[in-house]
């Protein structure tokens, strides 16, 4: 049992990345960016070229990665989602089920559709108070560990925190305070792409570097943000905790491939009983 609630930590963690990057868009942009999948392929395939291609080091191909990824994302910006602003949430999320998409095939042309992995030592487990505990999965705890907390400390203690957090809850209000929404925008896709590429790296380490990396996650992430409440970005990483452990926990009476029926039926119980999620506030109709 503590086996597999230590394991959905680690599984919640892996969700964590990419849920708060949906959530955070969401609380900004107010629209579901269906592309979160493909964007973490993208990230994990990026710093793979670096990693094997170039012959940098995991940190430093991550590094390299997380920047091309954010130029990318700012690109994806400026053509398909700027042009569209004002067109309503719905528009957004069909312009980014193409965006993902679009990404998923660029990999597939570029990459083919072989597994691949980085190029790390590989280390033998170990052993700490009767749990069997891998490298990657000390290295996941850490580096979400540390993302979160950067996240943490610029949404509660910056300019740009301050003016995320404005924009979130009132954009109009926000631009008659001078806070310009458009550098907001950008700031948020560059955070947002780098928690992808992150997750990517993290979740190639679990398994494999594939182009269905993404897709297997939708879901799961879909369902954490949705959990913790989508509209609150932090709340999202609650959500993913808990739905990882949840996960884990269920293959005690399922067979492990039945994870993703689990992550169904909680995001479906959920919008049936709590749509604003757990942590989320209830929107008052006008």
């Amino acid at each position: 049992m503590a086996q597999l609630v230590f394991n959905g930590l680690v599984t919640g963690l892996l969700i964590a990345l990419p849920a708060l990057s949906l959530a955070l868009v969401f609380s900004v942009l107010r629209f579901a960016n269906y592309a979160i999948g493909s964007m973490l392929t993208v990230g994990a395939y990026l710093v793979y070229g670096f990693n094997v291609g170039f012959g940098l080091p995991l940190p430093l191909a991550a590094l390299a990665g997380a920047i091309l990824g954010a130029g990318l994302a700012l690109l994806i910006n400026r053509i398909v989602y700027e042009p569209l602003r004002g067109r309503g949430g719905v528009t957004l999320l069909v312009a980014s089920i193409g965006v993902g998409i679009a990404l998923e095939n660029a990999v597939r042309f570029f990459a083919g559709s072989t597994t691949r992995g980085f190029d790390v030592e590989v280390a033998r487990p170990l052993r700490l108070l009767g749990l069997r505990i891998n490298h990657e999965q000390i290295l996941t705890i850490a580096i979400v560990l540390a993302a979160l907390v950067m996240i943490w400390i610029i949404f509660r203690f910056t300019r740009l925190g301050r003016a995320m957090r404005a924009v979130a809850d009132n954009p109009d209000l926000a631009a008659v305070r001078g806070i310009p929404r458009t550098q907001v925008i950008r700031t948020t896709w560059i955070i947002s792409s780098v928690l992808a590429t992150l997750a990517g790296v993290l979740v190639g380490l679990d398994g494999n570097v594939d182009p269905q990396m993404g897709w297997n996650y939708i879901l799961p992430v879909f369902t954490a943000a949705i959990l913790g409440g989508i509209g609150n970005p932090m709340a999202a990483v609650a959500g993913a905790v808990l739905l990882g452990i949840t996960e884990e926990l269920a293959t005690l009476v399922l067979a492990p491939h039945y994870r993703t029926i689990v992550a169904f039926a909680v995001m479906a119980l959920l919008l049936l009983v709590r749509p604003s999620g757990l942590f989320g506030t209830p929107g008052v109709a006008r």
